[in-house]
């Protein structure tokens, strides 16, 4: 089986043929380091996480580099309100950054690179474009000449002609055309500044990644990534300059993640309508998150809800139900005949788990289709698990847990069912309890005084055992798995 992604330039999915065979070269863009990060900012590195550990699954070598802005204009906006140093508020919200993703348990790329850290290899593409004729100074400012790239606006399918016809030039600006964009700013007083050919002054935003990628995986690499708000323009002018400077393409395949909306409205800072990360994990597990974001594909909107996120709590514990329940079979007292409990239809489907889950991954990275046939698994799994007889098969619980076993492998992937599944689901319970008068430990000691008065035909203690936990809100639920407790819904 191929890998096949949708590439942004080319509008389709396009199989995965590396530069160099086996190693992906990647480059994502990573945050304004200007505040706390939101939910936004969790699915953009949420994908990219989920995207290496899924090619490093499929045996590719991977480069992963993610870079930090720490310098900006709405840092130093942000730095002059709080009486800092804009650099001492961008490392401030990098700390921070890293906080928010080890809590998510995501790895940290192989780099991450600063922008302030790469100034002189901003410098140095800049005279490049110069010399190429495809940049000029004035003032102290450098700009991009628009004119000198014919190809402006392949990867976010606009037309130049079209957008110089509504361009203007802003007051102060000595722009020679309203669409060139600034690749150096002049040092404007209270603001940080470095040496240039051209004076003091800073990178502006868009030249940071060209250099960046440049340095670090080549002049051509393979992947780039970012939210489909980078497309235009800060991609479409990365690849101007990459391509402008070094007279060569810029990147092989670009990714491209949907936005997360409330109400079917972008969430962003400027709009004041976001939640932020720890909003989010303050209320819910990290992994509730992770399953919610993975829940949609990766380039489609994706619609903040309580609901959602109720929704992806009781698909998570489901996951985590089934694998604590094979956990606890016992090979103690198992027969060894060959009446299994699985029928043909089943094996089929538990042979096939890893098969299908790469079939969805292998589409562009589907997570919401691989997702189902999670859940297709565990259907089949609680379906042989309630068939087991009071002595089952020894092989059928070897198969059963061999099967959890590799779909535990394959959540990781998404950062799903990390932790020991029996410990989850008690500190879930014990968080429910809080306000239940009663832990955990006293359930379960309820729970099998009961089953001992139901052996006994005590049936009248049985009841007041039931009665006695209702009363405390607790509702079992007897199956053939056993029986289970659960808060009561008030």
């Amino acid at each position: 089986m191929t890998i096949r992604t949708y590439n942004t330039l080319s509008g389709k999915k396009e199989i995965l043929q590396t530069i160099e065979p086996g190693h992906v070269k990647l480059y994502v863009c990573g945050i304004t380091s200007y505040d706390y990060c939101h939910i936004g900012h969790a699915r953009s590195s949420l994908a990219f996480d989920m995207i290496v550990k899924y090619l490093k699954y499929r045996d590719y070598k991977v480069t992963f580099v993610r870079n930090f802005t720490d310098i900006d204009d709405k840092i130093i906006a942000r730095a002059n309100e709080q009486n800092t140093t804009s650099e001492e508020l961008a490392n401030r919200f990098i700390n921070e950054f890293h906080v928010d993703m080890d809590k998510l348990g995501i790895a940290r790329p192989d780099i991450e690179p600063r922008a302030t850290e790469h100034i002189d290899e901003m410098i140095t593409m800049i005279g490049e474009l110069i010399a190429n004729g495809k940049a000029y100074e004035a003032g102290g400012d450098v700009y991009y000449i628009i004119d000198s790239f014919p190809e402006y606006g392949k990867l976010s399918k606009r037309n130049i002609e079209d957008m110089k016809a509504g361009a203007r030039i802003s007051i102060n600006e000595q722009k020679k055309h309203p669409m060139d964009f600034v690749l150096w700013k002049a040092a404007k007083p209270g603001e940080p500044k470095w040496k240039s050919p051209w004076g003091d002054g800073r990178p502006g935003w868009h030249i940071e990644c060209s250099a960046m990628s440049k340095k670090y995986l080549g002049e051509t690499f393979d992947i780039h990534g970012g939210g489909q708000d980078l497309i235009f323009p800060h991609h479409e002018n990365e690849i101007a300059q990459s391509e402008g400077a070094n007279g060569k393409p810029f990147v092989k395949s670009w990714i491209h993640h949907g936005f997360v909306t409330i109400r079917d409205e972008k969430m962003s800072k400027s709009l004041g309508n976001f939640l932020t990360i720890r909003d989010i994990l303050d209320n819910y597990h990290p992994e509730v998150l992770r399953f919610f974001i993975f829940s949609t594909h990766y380039r489609n909107p994706l619609d903040f809800s309580e609901a959602a996120m109720q929704d992806a709590t009781a698909g998570l514990d489901r996951l985590y139900q089934c694998v604590a329940s094979i956990n606890e079979l016992d090979k103690t007292n198992t027969r060894q005949d060959t009446e299994t409990a699985f029928g043909e239809s089943d094996l089929l489907k538990i042979d096939s788990l890893e098969e299908r889950f790469q079939q969805a991954m292998d589409n562009d990275f589907n997570t919401a289709q691989a997702q189902g046939v999670f859940f297709d698994t565990v259907k089949t799994i609680n379906k042989i698990r309630a068939k087991l007889s009071e002595k089952p098969l020894a092989t059928d619980i070897d198969k059963l847990k061999a099967t959890t076993s590799i779909l535990k492998n394959l959540a990781a992937i998404m950062g799903l069912l990390c932790e020991d599944a029996s410990t989850y689901l008690l500190t879930k319970k014990q968080d429910m309890l809080t306000n239940c008068d009663i832990d955990a430990d006293a359930i379960e000691a309820l729970i099998i005084e009961r089953k001992q008065c139901r052996i006994d035909k005590n049936w009248s203690r049985s009841d007041e055992i039931r009665d006695e936990l209702l009363a405390k809100n607790i509702e079992l639920k007897d199956g053939a798995d056993g029986t289970r407790w659960v808060v009561k819904s008030k």
